[in-house]
């Protein structure tokens, strides 16, 4: 399995407006990108697709977060935290459903 590793820097994130900035400019999300957690489940949930992210994963890879500081951010901003980890579940569940692999890992460093 190819893993593509994306270092997200919570540091920059202290409310719900930073949080997707940083996740958009991060992943690259299409201009389309809603800034809301629907679109950012969405987004993540064809992450194999052309055109979701700036550089799709590949077929039957895994998307890895690399969340730098993720304590900080837990402490700073426990509904964001809560929701990125409860969204990020909910991605891979989504995929198991439609015959999928799931596509998306968080790593806490």
């Amino acid at each position: 399995m190819r893993t593509t590793v994306v270092v997200v820097p919570t540091d920059a994130i202290v409310d719900w407006d930073t949080f997707h900035s940083v996740f958009e400019h991060r992943l690259e999300f299409p201009s389309y990108y809603g800034r809301n957690m629907d679109a950012w489940i969405d987004c993540l949930t064809y992450a194999d697709d052309a055109g979701m992210l700036g550089q799709a994963v590949a077929k039957g890879g895994l998307l890895t977060l690399r969340l730098e500081g993720h304590a900080a951010f837990k402490e700073r901003c426990p509904a964001q935290y809560e929701a990125l980890v409860e969204c990020t579940g909910f991605v891979n569940s989504r995929r198991i459903e439609i015959g999928e692999e799931p596509v998306l890992a968080l790593l806490l460093t």
